[in-house]
């Protein structure tokens, strides 16, 4: 049915779950499995919401962020394996996650994409906005949403 399956994570409980979904999915189907994380860059500009902070301690935060964001693909990773299921981890930074996820799928020739809802409602949802709902509405891959 799938060959090759995307899961997007951002390491909340609730992608943690669409996480193991995507594992069980892929060992059933015997499809690869793309783990990705897509970390952001430092705000630079105060109106982006950043704090002035030199060019080494920005540089710092976001190697920490890209470790975190390693460290988390390394449990998905064993979680695969326990499966049988092989897994290919990305990283990948950028701003705009829904983009970077819809691009990683068309790169990587995912056949399906497997995401969280965060089920976010009221002004929070129109806020925040909802990067599944992006996904959703501007991907040519099917997506698997899960709650």
């Amino acid at each position: 049915m799938y060959t090759r399956i995307l899961v997007a994570t951002d390491g909340s409980s609730l992608s943690k779950k669409a996480v193991v979904s995507a594992i069980q999915l892929a060992a059933t189907c015997g499809a690869e499995l793309i783990a990705l994380k897509v970390v952001p860059r430092y705000p630079q500009a105060y109106f982006e919401g950043s704090i002035p902070l030199s060019a080494e301690e920005i540089g710092r935060i976001e190697k920490q962020w890209t470790e975190s964001a390693q460290a988390q693909l390394a449990l998905i990773d064993k979680s695969a394996k326990a499966k049988s299921v092989v897994l290919k981890a990305l990283t990948v930074k950028s701003d705009i996650v829904s983009d970077a996820i819809i691009a990683a799928a068309k790169k990587n020739k995912a056949d399906l994409i497997v995401m969280a809802s965060h089920g976010r409602k009221g002004l929070k949802r129109l806020l925040l906005g909802s990067e599944t709902q992006q996904v959703l509405t501007h991907s040519h891959i099917p997506v698997l949403v899960l709650r």
